[in-house]
């Protein structure tokens, strides 16, 4: 079977579903005018997730975790248990449903692409990437993105999974950590200022999977030239090493120097870099297999729509456009201004003067880091 050459969009009204409440960062008003946007650049091949099944979710979550899961969506005010209450993962009515179609979402873009019906898939919603086996984290309940690579490593795939959100992908690391067969990159804020605290060079994996395990935690206060420079060096030699067949990413865009709740200070230029190199990876040592997830970001208006459509034009195979299209800025000009996001950029790709240079002494530490996180091969 030849594939689609058309990216898959993982999207329906299920997605809206998950949903901590009002004021809580990750808010499902982001499908508004995210998938409003992609919509307008062409995306027309969509498909809507489905629940996990719960033998699904216990390929890498214990059966106990999924029964209290279970609880909480049946009865929000129990007292806080796994990781579930008062925080970052407040219980909610229909918590299970809602994530387990989370997870759904993922498993079904990763079927299309291993039974050839695509090579390109994502999903927005998607990358849930600090869930453990057990419990909840970092606004997680279930860890889609890594239900997928375990779908993918099922199948008998090689996978290389990259990290771009600006926090550490613990949970996708933690449960792969002695799978030498799922090398794992996550290039984020350094633990030492920011949740959920790990992510050091010396995390490598385990004994059997040494140094399958990279982090890049860069500086507070890092921009785009020492972050891409960080990426560029490591990324390489991390393919060259695990000769993955298929690729998986997550595209948190909460690293952008907009974002209230992080300290890198990244433009969209800086991701649709990485993209570009991402989507290298996935054509030349993958034969195009790539699925994405969209990972955290919380400026809805101004920046999680512009990331979005920075990966599915790039899935596309489509250059970013200069302009955004003037009747998306309309449409959520209103809704922006509420939230105090405003005003909505005109560019998809940020002014290259919108961020101040980097300190020298941060360009410095993020290149000797890169240096030391950098596999071996051979």
């Amino acid at each position: 079977m030849v594939a689609e050459e058309r990216p898959v969009l993982v999207y329906g009204p299920a997605s809206d579903a998950y949903d901590f409440g009002l004021l809580h960062p990750l808010t499902p008003r982001r499908f508004g005018p995210g998938i409003d946007l992609l919509r307008r650049l062409g995306a027309d091949r969509i498909i809507a997730p489905a629940p996990a099944s719960d033998a699904e979710l216990r390929r890498l979550h214990d059966p106990a975790y999924i029964e209290v899961v279970r609880r909480f969506s049946a009865e929000p005010g129990r007292a806080a248990e796994r990781g579930i209450g008062p925080g970052d993962d407040p219980a909610f009515a229909g918590m299970h449903e809602a994530a387990a179609t989370v997870a759904g979402g993922s498993l079904a873009a990763m079927r299309a692409i291993l039974g050839g019906e695509t090579v390109h898939a994502f999903h927005p919603g998607g990358g849930l990437h600090h869930a453990l086996a057990g419990r909840a984290s970092g606004f997680c309940i279930y860890n889609d993105v890594a239900l997928a690579v375990a779908a993918a490593r099922d199948a008998g795939h090689r996978v290389l999974y990259v990290d771009l959100d600006v926090h550490h992908g613990d949970g996708v690391q933690a449960l792969f950590w002695d799978d030498p067969l799922v090398t794992t990159l996550s290039i984020h804020e350094s633990g030492e200022t920011l949740f959920p605290g790990g992510g050091s060079v010396a995390e490598r994996g385990g004994p059997g999977a040494l140094g399958t395990k990279v982090n890049l935690p860069v500086m507070a206060g890092t921009g785009d030239a020492s972050w891409l420079a960080a990426l560029c060096t490591v990324l390489p030699r991390a393919v060259e090493a695990c000769r993955p067949t298929l690729l998986v990413t997550q595209h948190g865009c909460d690293s952008h120097l907009l974002d209230p709740l992080a300290h890198l200070r990244l433009t969209t230029r800086a991701y649709a870099a990485a993209t570009g190199l991402l989507h290298a990876v996935a054509h030349d040592a993958c034969d195009g297999r790539w699925l994405a997830t969209g990972g955290g970001g919380y400026d809805v208006y101004r920046v999680v729509p512009r990331s979005w459509a920075i990966v599915w034009l790039a899935q596309a195979h489509r250059a970013p456009g200069a302009e955004m299209p003037p009747a998306w800025r309309e449409r959520w000009r209103a809704d922006a201004e509420r939230w105090h996001q405003a005003p909505l950029p005109e560019t998809l790709l940020d002014p290259i003067d919108l961020a101040r240079p980097e300190p020298p002494a941060i360009v410095e530490a993020n290149a000797r880091m890169a240096e030391r996180a950098t596999p071996a091969t051979g």
